[in-house]
């Protein structure tokens, strides 16, 4: 008897930013997705059918390039497009994917506008396993009122949706717990704008300074305040996790992130550890690939096996607190990004990060 034909293989597309701005928050993810396709293919696949990962280099996000990328892998037959990390960053990738009914989804996206909010009824198909940027301003609200700090100056990187979003949500949530806010700069990447925002920060007594950025803007705000002598703990999103923007001197302390998992070998989740050490993480972030890739998978498996785009944001939308390996992921029809998951504290003294605590919004 001749053996049975083999399926024919789930093609995730994948356009990212190889060496650009966002590549130390591309790169991991997709590394760590690479791991969980083998693994998951390793156990038979989903339904019968093996994972298969196709990429596309976006060249530093530019719109046209990222475009095309979605285009050619579409073309080629993907059945599901992965994007790059930002809402902005991603949308020419995403509005291609959605266009042709595909779901679009985002490793680790931090804005509740990976959805409808920002491409209306086709965005049904677009989702994040990052976290709303609500949610991760109100938990860091909560790890500085937990610190005692009961006042604080905001930084304000004006360049994406993201970066404010997490800082308007501190600012909402610290008032809320009793906090007062004596201060509020702004800045914006590629501006070159931010010295005159640490000059500033400098002259205001505040018990933590609050941000969320990255890029070029992170060490030159941290180095900045630190230069002048000024050692107020800075608080940042998970923006500012790892330690790949650090500079070779000063040394930095006082300076604290929240994040996904640990990327140092300390998270208390042994997988991830494993995870984090064969892809060489960088930032926490490295566990949204693997936790998009459970996510597909249960979507998938859900939809009795069909990668139409339509099927698997019915299930995504009714995910509630479904196990990947980032922690329990909930979505609704509203928010196609991750509310809910369980935060780590980064803590980065004498340039040496270490994870110091768990944070969970309550609100």
């Amino acid at each position: 008897l001749a053996a049975p034909a083999a399926k024919d293989p789930i093609i995730i597309g994948w356009a990212f930013d190889g060496k650009g701005n966002m590549a130390p928050f591309d790169g991991p993810a997709l590394a760590a997705a690479r791991v969980r396709v083998k693994t998951v293919n390793g156990r038979g696949g989903v339904n019968g059918r093996k994972l298969v990962i196709e990429t596309c280099d976006t060249n530093n996000n530019n719109p046209a390039k990222a475009k095309a990328c979605a285009a050619r892998l579409l073309g080629q037959g993907a059945d599901i497009m992965f994007v790059t990390c930002d809402v902005e960053f991603s949308a020419p990738a995403t509005q291609e994917a959605i266009n042709r009914g595909v779901l679009a989804i985002a490793p680790c996206i931090g804005t509740d506008q990976m959805g409808p909010k920002r491409f209306g009824a086709k965005g049904r198909l677009a989702f994040s396993f990052g976290n709303v940027a609500q949610d991760e301003g109100s938990a860091m609200a909560e790890v500085a009122w937990k610190n005692g700090w009961k006042s604080a100056a905001l930084a304000t990187n004006t360049l994406l949706v993201y970066f404010k979003n997490v800082v308007q949500a501190f600012e909402a949530r610290f008032k809320q717990l009793g906090g007062k806010i004596v201060a509020k700069e702004s800045y914006a990447s590629f501006a070159n704008n931010v010295q005159n925002a640490v000059t500033r920060l400098n002259a205001v007594e505040a018990d933590v300074i609050v941000t969320s950025t990255a890029f070029a803007e992170l060490p030159a705000l941290v180095t900045g305040l630190r230069t002048l002598d000024n050692q107020t703990p800075i608080l940042n999103s998970w923006a500012g996790d790892g330690v790949y923007w650090l500079p070779k001197e000063p040394a930095i302390s006082n300076y604290y992130a929240v994040t996904y998992a640990s990327a140092f070998g300390d998270d208390k989740v042994p997988a991830v550890n494993a995870l984090a050490k064969a892809v060489k993480a960088g930032t926490g972030g490295f566990v949204t690939g693997a936790a998009a890739i459970d996510g597909v998978v249960t979507a998938i498996k859900r939809a009795g096996g069909s990668t139409e785009g339509v099927k698997l944001a019915a299930q995504m939308e009714k995910f509630s607190k479904v196990p990947t390996l980032s922690g329990l992921v909930s979505f609704s029809k509203e928010l196609h990004s991750v509310f809910g998951r369980q935060y780590r504290i980064l803590r980065i003294q004498n340039s040496k990060p270490k994870i110091v605590g768990y944070v969970t919004a309550k609100v």
